[in-house]
């Protein structure tokens, strides 16, 4: 790889990077060509676009983007050994839960580190935690379904009570006509 081939991923990983709250570095060395490609279609169908690169490119990407947007990665550099592969993703939760769903059948991807929203997640032990945060689309859902909630309930009152004061009414009219 010549010096402007690797100064153009570097531009481009740190662009990536600078975008993305949301991206996960993983050890997929082992996995045989067919496990790769059959990794990087399940990557594709749930939208996270996957980058294997050079350790030392991701380091001077992550130390471009973070002059850029501020953000803290030097907790990173430590998981920046070995075969890396980067996940970038819109949604922080969906690449954990695609690592557990792969290793069902595979011993690989190994979670290296993860960045999710400015916090730092280090070692393959944390991918359980990581599949348990809740999607920006979850959190909405949640909310709207506990706003609902009360509404739904005082609506079943009113409908209730309604019910019962005009069987009342109707009892009344009954007893007085009678």
């Amino acid at each position: 790889m010549t010096r402007e081939q690797k100064t153009a991923v570097i531009e481009e990983l740190a662009s990536q990077f600078q975008d993305s709250k949301y991206f996960y570095i993983t050890d997929t060395s082992e996995l045989t060509v067919e496990k790769t490609n059959q990794l990087r279609r399940k990557c594709f169908e749930s939208g996270i676009q996957m980058k294997v690169v050079k350790n030392t490119l991701i380091r001077k990407a992550l130390e471009r983007a973070a002059d850029a947007n501020e953000e803290n990665y030097t907790e990173i550099y430590s998981a920046l050994k070995g075969f890396s592969a980067v996940m970038f993703t819109e949604t922080g939760n969906v690449p954990a839960k695609l690592i557990k769903e792969f290793r069902k059948e595979n011993n690989k991807p190994l979670l290296k580190a993860a960045f999710i929203d400015s916090s730092v997640y280090i070692g393959d032990d944390q991918v359980e935690a990581l599949t348990q945060i809740k999607s920006k689309e979850e959190l909405l859902g949640e909310i709207i379904g506990l706003l609902e909630s009360p509404i739904k309930n005082v609506m079943g009152a009113l409908q209730s009570g309604g019910n019962t004061i005009t069987g009342l009414l109707k009892a009344l009219e009954e007893r007085e006509s009678a």
